[in-house]
């Protein structure tokens, strides 16, 4: 299996896989479907969160197009964390003479004194100890949080498509337990696009 790529997004028909790809492409397979009244429901897929999301398919094909080109590219954007805004202030310090500008944001940290105390005695001071322990979790707990992400998006695709499927909560346990064979066995008798998609999703490989 390969994980799905970033910004990837697929369509269903109900239990049916009707798209699978670019956004303006899934755009119009929702369009058509919606046109030849589908059974149902017919459901587009942010296929780097496992979420539904909705589209407006009014107009011509080609302004479908234009709209979901921007869509995607909203999507794909990096979404700013909690409490910080377009204008959050940048670095603390001033930006000296040919200085790179590195993006950073001040943001407030709630710290007890003797955390304080540890990061101003560190080289650099309490900002840049705090960007090598940040960047260290990040490394060390690579491999977990891309397990928990594929887990987290493949569960919200169970949920919007596959809720009332037979062992739908032993499969939710088996994927949040990281035991992809026993999710596997789970969920082996649900319908083929539903399982294949979900099975994708799990996938926590890069």
């Amino acid at each position: 299996m390969t994980a799905p790529a970033p910004h990837h997004f697929t369509t269903f028909d109900g239990h049916r896989r009707i798209a699978s790809g670019p956004l303006p492409d899934n755009a119009l397979a929702l369009r058509r479907a919606l046109d030849s009244g589908a059974a149902g429901p017919v459901l587009v897929f942010d296929d780097s969160t496992g979420r539904s999301i909705d589209l407006d398919t009014s107009g011509t094909d080609d302004e479908i197009v234009e709209r979901s080109a921007v869509r995607a590219a909203q999507l794909a954007a990096p979404q700013p964390a909690a409490g910080e805004g377009a204008d959050a202030p940048e670095a603390a310090e001033p930006r000296g003479r040919g200085r790179p500008k590195l993006g950073v944001v001040s943001r407030e940290v709630t710290l007890l004194p003797r955390h304080w105390e540890w990061l101003a005695a560190q080289p650099g001071g309490a900002s840049v100890a705090l960007r090598k322990l940040v960047e260290q979790a990040r490394r060390d707990h690579a491999g977990k949080d891309r397990s928990r992400a594929a887990s987290e998006r493949a569960y919200h695709f169970m949920v919007a498509i596959a809720g009332d499927l037979a062992g739908f909560e032993e499969a939710s346990r088996a994927l949040f337990a990281n035991d992809l064979a026993g999710f596997a066995r789970q969920i082996a008798d649900w319908p083929a696009d539903v399982r294949e998609h979900a099975l994708r999703l799990a996938d926590s490989s890069a």
